[in-house]
């Protein structure tokens, strides 16, 4: 049985690469992965005395709310599947759980950024695809 990593993180191009799987890929076992980034909470403010741990609590309850919709869709397709949670950069900490959880496969949205936006706000899937030795399939 084939095991495919989906990162979710609640946006629409995450949605369509679990849909992709479900149809790709009717017999996998499935892992839903969110990653927390904790340079994003310094970005809101987090980093003042006392917030930092409101602010995970906060992003790990949303992370978690996004990952049980999304295994409920999976599983209403009969599918097999995981969720988890990890706290990192997001490239890295996808292409590490994929290679230390021996993964087939890993199938992720993009928003599919051109220009100065790309440059500036960079591409997870993008790293994903230049850093993995496992299989890559982006749906935009």
């Amino acid at each position: 049985m084939r095991h495919v990593l989906v990162p979710i993180d609640g946006s629409e191009p995450s949605e369509r690469a679990l849909e992709h799987v479900a149809s790709a890929f009717p017999d996998a076992r499935l892992t839903l992965l969110t990653v927390i980034d904790p340079s994003s909470g310094f970005a809101t403010g987090a980093n003042a005395p006392g917030t930092a741990e409101v602010w995970y609590e906060t992003v790990r309850e949303r992370a978690e709310e996004q990952l049980a919709a999304a295994r409920e869709e999976a599983e209403s397709r009969g599918m097999t599947v995981e969720t988890i949670v990890e706290t990192g950069r997001p490239a890295a900490t996808i292409v590490d759980y994929a290679e230390r959880e021996a993964v087939d496969q890993i199938v992720m949205g993009s928003h599919g950024r051109r220009g100065v936006s790309r440059l500036l706000l960079g591409s997870v899937a993008e790293s994903v695809i230049r850093h993995s030795s496992i299989p890559v399939t982006v749906v935009r």
